[in-house]
């Protein structure tokens, strides 16, 4: 993974690499934008970020599993903040775009890992009925991994 903001125009506004790290860590969700064979196609989704790797979970068929197979690379975007500074004509904002390339996790125990780490981060009080779920539903849950390849930071303080 490498941290990239040369393609930034506004370079006063960069974010730097610790702090984007921690806004992606940190995203409640995420827009995961990918190709498919009819054209661009985005979706809003929950996501765990683990290593240089990003997990999300949904349905083993469907658009974005489809998109995936068509082309592996997606991007994926996470607004930390965003306040619209209507006086000034202006938004505050911090927000990290990642490159990556998806596949499906095929391998049992890392997609049982995976999930784990969302039921740890967006469900961390109510862990044990989580992971027992995780455990009913494992056999219609897909995993999907995102090796992360660069990543981007960007902020706009009013």
């Amino acid at each position: 993974m490498k941290y990239d903001n040369s393609a930034v125009r506004r370079q006063d506004r960069l974010l730097d690499e610790a702090a984007a790290m921690v806004l992606l860590q940190s995203g409640e969700y995420a827009f995961l934008s990918m190709t498919t064979d009819e054209g661009a196609y985005g979706v809003p989704i929950n996501y765990v970020v683990e290593d240089d790797t990003i997990y999300i979970h949904c349905a083993p068929e469907g658009r974005k599993l489809r998109a995936i197979a068509y082309d592996s690379r997606v991007s994926l975007c996470v607004v930390g903040h965003s306040r619209v500074v209507g006086e000034q004509l202006t938004t505050a904002y911090s927000s990290v775009i990642v490159a990556g390339r998806a596949q499906i996790v095929e391998d049992e125990a890392l997609k049982r890992h995976a999930l784990q780490l969302l039921v740890d981060k967006y469900a961390s009080d109510f862990r044990e009925e989580g992971y027992r779920a995780l455990e009913r539903s494992l056999h219609r849950t897909a995993v999907v991994a995102i090796a992360i390849e660069s990543i981007s930071g960007k902020t706009k303080r009013v």
